[in-house]
């Protein structure tokens, strides 16, 4: 059985250092994983009231850039990954 090269722990403590380094209320960061209808993995990234607006960016730019890093770090595992800002 061939080993996955990323693992879910690592992709939720990748989401999770961005975004504590983004926001001034790092306590308030909190990363969930759960298993998406397609059979995808979603990472649920719940900042404060206050941060929204950094992690989400000017016309969601820092969203999107978090989702594209997640996909390159993914791209050898045969796992969909996908964040959601909630």
């Amino acid at each position: 059985m061939e080993e996955k090269i990323v693992s879910t722990e690592g992709m939720v403590d990748l989401v999770e250092y961005i975004a504590k380094n983004l926001v001034d209320e790092p306590d308030e960061v909190k990363v969930t994983c759960k298993e998406g209808e397609d059979g995808s993995v979603v990472i649920e990234l719940t900042v404060a009231k206050d941060d929204m607006g950094k992690v989400i960016g000017k016309q969601g730019r820092i969203a999107k850039a978090i989702r594209t890093v997640v996909r390159a770090a993914s791209v050898k595992s045969e796992t969909k990954y996908v964040v959601e800002i909630v």
